[in-house]
């Protein structure tokens, strides 16, 4: 057992070493959205991404080490700010979980919507798992999907991942959701918490602009303020 333990430490070492800078994992993120929005009928609804108070992107998250079930990535969240534009990311890692993989897929983009104050205390505190902590629902996809009203009054978070091509709503119970220090230091130069850059001390990266324009292209600015409004409350 602890040879079994030591041998998926190795392997996960390994799969941090081989990975991205956060420029390119920046890129990725916004080339993945892009990517599964660009096809109306088989992308997240707009009226669900615009109520929408973040929105967490992760690109290629892999299957965990020696195939033994579960996951890693890294990625970013962003959340609408007071003037209700898309702030800057902070670093977020998930970790669990055998979600995504259905079709033998070695590697699946996962996106999560937090949609409430609820989702959004969760995601402040910077460490959470999905399904034990905060509730979550497999979202709908499609321009004419049924935005489920049990979804939006009920789900703390909304996800979907793709694997193959295939875009879908997918249960990501038993993932956790961390902040990623480490990505925020080589972003803005100190180890920032989620909560942090959320609450917006610090501004938006020119690395960062890639997301965050992206973001913007497909949810604009919205007149809701809700997500600020939690921020106070939270603080």
């Amino acid at each position: 057992m602890i040879k079994l333990a030591f041998l998926c430490g190795i392997s996960v070492a390994a799969i941090l070493a081989r990975e991205e800078t956060p420029d390119k994992r920046l890129q990725n993120a916004a080339d993945s959205f892009q990517e599964i929005m660009s096809a109306p009928d088989k992308a997240i609804p707009r009226k669900l991404l615009n109520r929408a108070q973040c929105i967490i992107i992760v690109p290629g998250l892999k299957k965990a080490a020696l195939g033994i079930g579960g996951s890693y990535g890294r990625g970013f969240v962003s959340c609408r700010t007071k003037g209700a534009h898309w702030g800057p990311p902070a670093g977020v890692r998930l970790a669990g979980g055998s979600f995504g993989f259905q079709l033998g897929a070695e590697s699946t983009d996962v996106v999560m919507l937090v949609m409430n104050q609820r989702g959004l205390k969760r995601l402040l505190s910077d460490k959470f798992t999905i399904g034990a902590e905060a509730s979550a629902a497999g979202g709908p996809v499609g321009r004419d999907a049924a935005a489920d009203t049990d979804i939006l009054l009920n789900a703390e978070i909304i996800t979907y991942s793709r694997a193959r091509g295939i875009f879908a709503g997918v249960s990501l119970d038993g993932t956790v959701v961390q902040g990623d220090k480490e990505e925020n230091e080589k972003l803005y130069g100190r180890p920032l918490t989620t909560k942090e850059i959320i609450e917006g001390t610090v501004g938006i990266p020119p690395a960062a602009r890639v997301l965050t324009s992206v973001l913007g292209q497909y949810a604009p600015a919205s007149r809701s303020n809700s997500s600020q409004k939690a921020l106070r409350a939270f603080a």
